[in-house]
């Protein structure tokens, strides 16, 4: 593979919030409860979003480097696919990601007291209705490893995001993003197109953007609009 010379800024990684432990479930029924959207630790206007430094040119064996607006990316060859992974549902249930075989996705780690929540989940849901008939789909992994912003249970989670967005898109079992407990789905994404100098996902709403044939075509910032995306939807749908 031929070297490419390039010089651009490089998002930073948020700091760490890695748990060494696994957040368990509550096994609570789904009792009626009511979050609060708090803009704290995760504003779209925070600081830690806008650090960043140059590279000089240089060569990497295996990588494909993919620049951006959101930053560079670097993609590693990989024969597998998103089909290849078997995760559970919000309710506990086996899904093989094979089901959604020829589809375009949308693939975020989702929270529901982000600052970032109510516009994600807004326009997700739009872009959802506007082409879930035409081969797209958004596959929601909650997360609760940024800043404790994902604390319900599965049945919270699930009637927080149905009732509150009418959210229709398949919502998965929350899961780690980062450190040794990383779901293999999520590992799959991060060795695909992983954050130059770091695979860490950054913060809550990171998306990826599957192709029709499982393989991850891009990779965005929390801070990057759903409506932001829907032209490269667009073309994957076109293609």
């Amino acid at each position: 593979m031929a070297s490419m010379a390039f010089s651009a800024t490089i998002p930073s990684p948020l700091l760490d919030f890695t748990q060494t432990k696994k957040n368990p479930v509550l096994s609570s029924p789904c009792p009626s409860m009511s979050f609060s959207i708090k803009s704290s630790l995760c504003s779209s206007k925070s600081a830690l979003f806008q650090s960043g430094f140059s590279l000089q040119p240089l060569t990497v064996p295996g990588f494909v480097f993919n620049s951006r607006s959101s930053g560079i990316y670097a993609r590693a060859a990989t024969d597998k696919t998103l089909y290849d992974y078997t995760v559970k549902d919000i309710d506990g249930k086996d899904t093989p990601l094979s089901k959604f075989k020829g589809k375009v996705l949308l693939i975020v780690n989702v929270a529901s007291r982000c600052g970032l929540t109510t516009s994600n989940y807004s326009e997700l849901s739009h872009i959802y209705e506007k082409y879930k008939y035409q081969g797209f789909d958004i596959l929601a992994f909650p997360c609760n490893q940024f800043g404790g912003q994902e604390p319900g249970s599965n049945d919270q989670i699930k009637q927080f995001a149905c009732t509150r967005f009418k959210a229709e898109f398949p919502i998965f079992d929350k899961v780690d993003v980062n450190g040794p407990y990383t779901a293999p789905v999520y590992q799959f994404l991060k060795s695909s197109a992983g954050g130059f100098f770091g695979d860490l996902i950054k913060w809550n709403f990171e998306k990826f953007l599957v192709d029709k044939k499982g393989k991850v075509v891009e990779r965005y910032q929390p801070t990057t609009s759903p409506f932001q995306i829907e032209k490269d939807i667009q073309k994957l749908l076109a293609a």
